[in-house]
């Protein structure tokens, strides 16, 4: 696997307005470089002590797609189903022991989350939901079309993906390019005045 390959250019317009949620692909497939190049462009995405707890599973296989299937929500799985790839997003609860080489400027940080699986577990979640914005912003940089999703069986993705490690499943994203028809019309944003605030 080569991570070489230059990804079409798109532009933030691009990226945040004309590309959207995608339901159904195409069959054209996703290259190994493709899937490296998202990893690459994702892995920038800032986390509180640039833990990096973000963790993905492509699932690309016709067995391991029969295996993930069956625990997507049944009107989700259609949507999977047609998709080149599958990525599994999953927080990784052992962040901690990458922090001496990711942070290193943070003396005890390893020991303090060791010591602490609460705050561990709620650390690795909030990091790898915030990472997971930026998979999907990747996902599109790279000019493909994602299809992030709930309605999963996260317990049973786990057990069936991830048993007896440290990695607790958040979401799955669709990728591949989107089929004629395969994305709904753009909902409304709210306007900045309705969200934003200036004091």
């Amino acid at each position: 696997m080569t991570t070489e390959t230059t990804a079409p250019s798109q532009t933030a317009e691009s990226i945040f307005t004309d590309m959207h949620t995608a339901y159904r692909f195409t069959p054209e497939e996703v290259s190994d470089e493709q899937l490296a190049r998202i990893y690459e462009l994702a892995k920038y995405t800032p986390t509180a002590l640039n833990s990096q707890p973000l963790r993905i599973t492509f699932v690309r296989s016709e067995a391991a797609r029969a295996r993930l299937l069956p625990l997507l929500a049944e009107t989700n799985r259609a949507k999977s189903a047609s998709a080149p790839v599958v990525a599994i997003l999953a927080a990784d609860t052992d962040f901690h022991v990458h922090l001496p080489v990711v942070n290193p400027q943070s003396q005890g940080a390893r020991e303090r989350f060791a010591a602490n699986e609460e705050l561990r577990r709620a650390m690795a979640t909030n990091n790898a939901w915030l990472a997971a914005g930026g998979f999907i912003l990747a996902v599109r940089a790279t000019g493909l079309d994602a299809g992030p999703m709930g309605g999963i069986n996260a317990a049973g993705i786990d057990a069936e993906f991830f048993s007896g490690t440290s990695l607790r499943t958040i979401m799955v994203v669709n990728i591949g390019h989107v089929a004629d028809g395969g994305a709904f019309p753009r909902n409304p944003r709210l306007g900045f005045d309705q969200a934003v605030s200036l004091v």
